[in-house]
């Protein structure tokens, strides 16, 4: 996701998918644990997603 995309969001989108990516982040780990996933390289796509609606939403608070 770009962070174009993200600041088109609104503030309650945004938390939606955070919670979203956040489950998903959880549950890759799972997997990469149990050697279920090949594609390792997507957990740290997913965890600079996170951070970019993080950042946007501290942005858009002060």
């Amino acid at each position: 996701m770009k962070i174009k995309e993200i600041r088109e969001k609104n503030e309650n989108e945004l938390k939606k998918n955070l919670v979203e990516l956040r489950n998903k982040l959880a549950k890759m780990r799972f997997d990469i644990s149990a050697k279920q996933v090949k594609n390792h390289r997507d957990i740290r796509i997913t965890k600079k997603d996170i951070a970019r609606i993080l950042t946007v939403l501290n942005i858009s608070k002060v």
